[in-house]
Parts: C-alpha cells; sequence; structure tokens
C-alpha cells in the first residue's frame, strides 16, 4: 500500500442511555451522523483511529460502540481517554476489529497507540515505562514513518484551563520524540479543537469532537458552538501527511485540507 488512509473519530462520550446528552448534543446519535457522514466520503479508509474518551464515566456507552463500529469490516484503533474505563474498554472490546493500544503496522507505516490517562484525573501521563515502550517501538522499526497517537495534548494549546490537564510530562515525551527522526505526525483528542502545526519536521494534529466543542484560546471553560467534526488522513509512502478536517455543518459537511511535506 503506497498511501494508508486512516479517519479519525474521536471522543464521542457515549451513554448508555441513548438519549443522554453532553453540553447539550445527544452524544450517540451525534456520533451515528459523523460516521454516515464519513462513509459518503472516499470510503472505506484502510483503519478507523479513536483517541480516547470514547464514552463519558459510563461503560454501558461501549455497548454502542462495538455495536456502529464492529462490523464494518475495518480495523478500529483505539486507545482510553480521561473518561474511559480502560479495564472495562478492554473488556467490552476485546476481539477483532478493535485494537486497543500497540502497534498496529499497515504499508509503510507504524502507528503507535499509547495510553496517557492516569487513574482519577482529567491530565495525563506516560511515565516511564510508556515511555520505554514507546522508544522501543520507535526504534524496531526505524524503516518505517510514524505516527504516534495519545489522548493527551502534548503541546500547549493556549488555552488556560486546558493546558492544567494536558500531558504532565510532555518534555520527556517530546525528547524520545526528537531521537527519533521516522516520527512523521503526532496525533490526539482530549482537546475538542482543531490544531496544525509542524515542530521539528513532525506534523501534529488535533480533531475536534464528533460531539460538542471547547472554546480555543479560552482563559476558562467554555464551550464552542462549532459543530461535531472528523479528520481524514493520508499517510504517503514519503512520509508526507495530507490531511482533510471535516465540519458536519448543518449535516452537510465542510472541509478544509492541508499538507506538509516530510522533512
Amino acid at each position: 500500500m503506497s498511501v494508508i488512509r486512516l479517519t479519525h473519530l474521536t471522543d464521542p462520550h457515549l451513554y448508555g442511555d441513548e438519549a443522554e446528552l453532553l453540553r447539550g448534543i445527544a452524544t450517540l446519535p451525534s456520533l451515528e451522523a459523523a460516521l454516515a457522514h464519513a462513509r459518503q466520503r472516499d470510503w472505506p479508509p484502510d483503519a478507523l483511529l479513536i483517541t480516547g474518551d470514547l464514552v463519558q464515566d459510563d461503560p454501558a456507552g461501549y455497548v454502542h460502540f462495538r455495536r456502529l463500529l464492529g462490523d464494518l469490516r475495518l480495523p478500529v484503533l483505539c486507545l482510553p481517554g480521561n473518561h474511559d474505563e480502560p479495564e472495562a474498554m478492554r473488556r467490552e472490546l476485546d476481539r477483532a476489529p478493535f485494537v486497543i493500544g500497540g502497534i498496529v503496522d499497515l504499508g509503510l507505516w507504524r502507528i503507535v497507540l499509547l495510553d496517557s490517562t492516569i487513574a482519577g484525573s482529567a491530565a495525563g501521563r506516560l511515565g516511564p515505562e510508556r515511555l520505554a515502550a514507546l522508544q522501543s517501538a520507535l526504534a524496531g522499526a526505524p524503516q518505517r514513518h510514524t505516527l504516534v497517537c495519545l489522548h493527551h495534548h502534548p503541546v500547549p494549546m493556549a488555552s488556560r484551563w486546558l493546558d492544567r490537564v494536558g500531558l504532565q510530562d510532555a518534555e520527556e515525551f517530546l525528547a524520545v520524540i526528537d531521537r527519533h527522526p521516522n516520527v512523521r505526525g503526532i496525533v490526539w483528542g482530549h482537546v475538542h479543537q482543531s490544531y496544525d502545526a509542524l515542530r521539528k519536521g513532525v506534523r501534529l494534529l488535533a480533531t475536534p469532537s464528533t460531539c460538542a466543542q471547547f472554546l480555543p484560546r479560552a482563559d476558562q471553560f467554555a464551550v464552542d458552538r462549532r459543530p461535531p467534526a472528523y479528520r481524514t488522513l493520508e499517510l504517503r509512502a514519503d512520509g508526507s501527511i495530507l490531511t482533510d478536517l471535516v465540519w458536519l455543518e448543518g449535516g452537510a459537511g465542510g472541509s478544509s485540507k492541508s499538507a506538509w511535506a516530510a522533512a
């Protein structure tokens, strides 16, 4: 495969109750709408990527997640967020097509799925053991372009309240990244807004939620009125990443495509 195509859905915050609202949005119908929209555009991808907060502190929500994504005949690459219950998540999604954490090799690319959660905390941390696993994953395939995925943001979002609950050992994480020139991109959820930047030749990408969004650059918690969204990623043979951010504006969808070449 010369191009690996991913659809990135994040932070659906599902409940067991199908009608339950989060900040005024029914999270299950919102995820259903995002998935239905994605299936009308360049489908199928090579895999789906879900970067945490599959549920909103309610493990009964995993039943809906499994029902919606389990029969698509695509790998569903998942990692936990701070509102997930990792043990329940692994129990409910313990069979194909779901992959929770670890390493997935697709074509010329390696995808590393990191658990950045801390039990009982909204903030994230990898710690020595997970950082060592990341180091091993990157060193073990220097010939592969690599996309590193986690829930918590490893760079500041210029939002005072949100940056208090980011990745606590971001400096250590980025030090590992900097030692491995095969890393081409880092993708995360958690922030409920878009982010797209380049750091030392590595693409940094955050994707808005499939439900409610956070107001960017806000000192105090505030909800944005932007609609649900998802992102498509094309991981190319030369290490570059082409991405399309898709907003479900009025149910019709609008997108913003961008690309940076690999360094």
